[in-house]
């Protein structure tokens, strides 16, 4: 092989045979560097804090952990000096994202329901519409016990997301770098998301909702282009099978999904709350399972189910407690069950998969 101005890359066989290794070694360590930077690309990491106070504070935020912020562009030159990763930011910029819900449990006065179901204000769906969309959360108010959450939910995702706090509300600061620095130290995984659901997104508001309480419901969808048989079920609004009337009452749509599917066909199912989120990413040998919980409370003994998982090997880790065993494991028809002790705002755990 020829390269720019007639340099050849290639080792032919009658060339000396640690010539061939050199090139093979130099192939060898461009592949591996090619993919590093596309891993590093890709791979998740937590939003960035949107940072409007000067470079005098430049300690605080370190003393936190946070090291990425995005700032307005006066600002960006002495924040680069300080030694930190720096985007040019204005508030017009800002503003020109995506707002995205406070995540929480939040009481809606103007909707009635006929379930007791705690109504969920999370974002997770609407990065899963737009995996290249741009986001932010607005934190300056009343936002005390939801930035860790937020930071854990865009991570989750691999959403595009800055969080705007109130510079001056130092517990919210602490908040977001625990956060941060618990993300950071999690061993690497740039996983695809592992679905029983495939949407046909025909971008309508119905749709939207549809989603939303699929997401909530654990449910787990990924959006296709056309009916796809890697999945159990597919759903386009707007057919025989699923009439656009059926949306106009999202909650027994889910349940008319969940009952298609069939419990004992999901790759995952919780038990013990219907606060938490799950979001499930694998690759077909390892997976990662993120467990978001939108309660503002500990719970305790939350259920979960895997299948076609392995009993060994996994590590478990919770935001707040750190490395935990998993209580009551039980192998039953191709699943794994098992107990998680104390679950804050979240939780990571990696496994493997059976082969």
């Amino acid at each position: 092989m020829t390269g720019a101005g007639g340099w050849r890359l290639g080792a032919g066989a009658g060339a000396p045979f640690c010539f061939q290794l050199l090139i093979g070694a130099l192939v060898a360590g461009l592949l591996f560097a090619a993919e590093a930077r596309r891993s590093a690309e890709t791979a998740p990491q937590a939003p960035i804090l949107y940072w409007t106070r000067g470079v005098e504070t430049a300690a605080e935020l370190k003393r936190h952990g946070i090291e990425r912020i995005a700032v307005p562009p006066a600002n960006l030159a002495a924040w680069r000096k300080a030694g930190f990763q720096v985007v040019a930011m204005s508030e017009r910029e800002l503003a020109r994202r995506e707002k995205l819900l406070m995540p929480r449990i939040a009481g809606r006065a103007n909707i009635a329901s006929a379930t007791s179901r705690p109504w969920i204000d999370a974002n997770g769906w609407r990065f899963v519409r737009k995996p290249a969309g741009k986001f932010y959360y607005d934190l300056t108010q009343n936002a005390r016990n939801h930035v860790a959450l937020a930071v854990a939910e865009a991570f989750a995702y691999k959403a595009d997301a800055v969080l705007k706090i109130d510079p001056a509300d130092l517990p919210s600061l602490e908040d977001a770098g625990r956060m941060i620095r618990f993300l950071r130290e999690l061993p690497a995984a740039n996983y695809s998301p592992i679905a029983d659901i495939g949407v046909l997104d025909n971008g309508s508001p119905a749709m939207g909702e549809v989603m939303n309480l699929l997401t909530r419901r654990n449910l787990l969808f990924n959006i296709v282009r056309a009916p796809s048989p890697n999945f159990r079920v597919n759903i386009k609004l707007g057919t025989k099978e699923y009439p656009d009337t059926e949306a106009s009452d999202p909650s027994e749509f889910a349940q008319k999904i969940r009952r298609q599917v069939g419990d004992e066909n999901r790759a995952l199912r919780i038990y013990g709350s219907e606060t938490v989120i799950a979001r499930l990413t694998g690759d077909g040998q390892s997976f990662r399972l993120h467990l978001l919980n939108y309660s503002g409370r500990e719970i305790e003994g939350l259920r979960i189910r895997l299948l076609r998982v392995r009993a060994d090997g996994g590590n478990y880790q919770a935001f707040g407690y750190g490395f935990f065993q998993p209580d009551a494991i039980v192998t039953s028809e191709g699943g794994l069950e098992f107990s998680i002790p104390k679950l804050g705002s979240y939780a990571v755990i990696d496994g493997r998969f059976a082969s």
